[in-house]
Parts: C-alpha cells; structure tokens; sequence
C-alpha cells in the first residue's frame, strides 16, 4: 500500500486483532461488489496468522452503486459476487466456503454471523452504507450488534476522489476479459501511471454466467499479483445500458471497451464505440484483444464481443 492509500485508510484499521492461534472462521461480507485487493489482503493476513476458515458472503441486494441488474437477476448478481471472490482467493491458494443471503444487508450480515460464527468479520462497503427507515449505518451497527471485532473493508467508489494522481479507468469487456492481450494492456497502463479499473462485464452472446465469472477472476488475480487496484462484476444489462450507469455513478477519467480483433462483433454491429463517445467527454478506446482467454487456449465464438 502506497503512502498516499495509506493516508486514506489507515494500515492499522484492517490488521487483525484477533489471535488466530487455536483458528476459527473469517466472515467476508460483500454488499456492494465482489472483493478487492484490499480485501484479498486482508484475508490473506488472516489466512496466514492461522485462520481456519474463510466464509464469503453476499445479501441478494440490489448494490447501491454502479453495479446495477435486472430485478429478477438479483440472486444470480450475489452469487456472482461471491463466486468471483471465492475464485480469486483460490488464485492465491485460499479455499472458502460461500453462501448468498437475504435482500435486506442486516439481516443477511446476522444471519451470516449466525450460521457461521465468524471470530472476526471483514465488512466490504461503501463508506456511506445505510439501512432501514431511519437510514442506519452498517458498519457502526454491525459494531455496535456483534460480539466479534467488525473491520470494515473500504469499497472503492468514490472515496479515492483525493487522489489525482490516480486514473480510474472503466474497463468494458466480457468474452475477452481474460485475453492475455487485455492483461497486459491493463498492466502497462498501470506501469506507467497508477491505475485503478472497474471491470464490468455486461450480456455477451451465449457465454454462462458461470464462465464470465472464472475469466473475470483470473484477470483480477493477475492484476492482483502486480499490485493494482481492481474491482468486478458480471452485469446482466446490455452494454450500453451498463456503461451510461458506470459513467453516472463512478468516478471515471476514461474508458476502455475490449473486443476481439478481426472477428465479427455485434457491440461494433450496434455502434456501440459511437453511442458511448455521445454521452461522455471521457476518451473511450477501442483494444482489440486476440482470440484465446487466460486458462482455455481455445479459440473464441463467430460473433465475439
């Protein structure tokens, strides 16, 4: 972690302060998107002082921010979220048991503290989370409701907004999210100037939800290993829709939108590099990634995004 992250989140707040000596469970709870670098460390740190056991968990919640899906895709949006951490952790030689709770985030944080009875729980929010009528906040509730030390986990958003010297790259990609070409587009960015990327990954031909999931957990974990900040998700709106709400709701310095070179794609069928360049004033680039994803080595679909 750089000074300049340091000085927003502080190191001491997410050490552990528990003695893991004789194990126990590690809950992570994510509310808003599937687990960052920051969390990955953390785990990572728990993993290592002798933890026993990760839990990660996700409420069936429509996320506050950003990551927006159909009403009745809700389910299918929280089982991406832990699946994609699950497998990242996996990357790193962590296993996990998860689980997708309910709707409402309090009650799913007490019922994932119920059923696994965590000795610590790392919290994945925003800053601003809030519930119920009166508008409560998560964090300082689930501090104030569990026995067990709560550590929330910063979700970045917004809240890097002090660091200029950091571009927030919108990553636009699905079946070739996971391109080696991507990769390492993404990686020399970031070597030449910090970057963070939000990854969405929205409908794409006929690819399951369960293999958008495995690519996008294998570019996060090789981001990972390189020390830069990611996040991710599979969304189910079509892309357009998907990139209006990214441009709405993140903050955003510029957009890279992946399709697979010499192949025939139906987001370039539908004008979908012009229809973003109208609504923004953000440079949107166009990377054409070659025909193979990390870990399959097969060539990809006739009509590939």
């Amino acid at each position: 972690m750089t000074d300049a992250e340091s000085a927003s989140y502080p190191v001491d707040d997410l050490r552990t302060k528990v003695d893991w000596n004789d194990g126990g469970t590690v809950l992570a709870f994510l509310n808003e998107v599937a687990g960052g670098r920051r969390l990955l460390e953390c785990l990572r740190e728990r993993v290592d002082a002798g933890a026993g056991s990760v839990a990660v968990v996700a409420p069936q919640n429509q996320p506050i921010v950003g990551q927006i899906v159909d009403r009745d895709e809700v389910r299918a949006a929280a089982l991406s979220r832990v699946e994609v951490t699950q497998a990242v952790l996996e990357e790193f030689g962590i296993d996990s048991l998860g689980a997708v709770m309910d709707p409402h985030s309090a009650l799913a944080l007490d019922d994932a503290v119920r059923a696994f009875a965590p000795r610590e729980v790392l919290l994945s929010a925003l800053y601003e989370t809030r519930f119920g009528l009166t508008r409560k906040d998560l964090v300082e509730w689930a501090k104030a409701r569990f026995e067990v030390p709560v550590v929330h986990v910063p979700v970045r958003v917004d809240d890097d907004a002090v660091r200029w010297d950091v571009v927030h790259t919108l990553v636009v990609g699905t079946q070739t999210i996971a391109s080696p070409d991507l990769i390492e587009r993404l990686k020399s960015r970031a070597a030449e100037k910090p970057h963070r990327y939000t990854i969405i990954c929205p409908r794409s031909g006929d690819l399951e939800r369960e293999q958008v999931v495995d690519r996008l957990a294998r570019t996060l974990a090789e981001l990972y290993r390189s020390e830069i900040d990611a996040t991710g998700q599979p969304m189910s709106p079509e892309p357009f829709a998907a990139i209006q709400n990214g441009i709405e709701h993140y903050r955003i310095d510029e957009i890279l939108i992946s399709t697979f070179a010499g192949q025939r794609s139906r987001w370039l069928e539908e004008g979908l590099i012009d229809r973003v360049r109208a609504i923004t004033d953000k440079p949107v680039e166009h990377f054409e990634a070659s025909g193979e994803v990390v870990g399959t080595g097969t060539a990809q679909e006739e009509v590939a995004v």
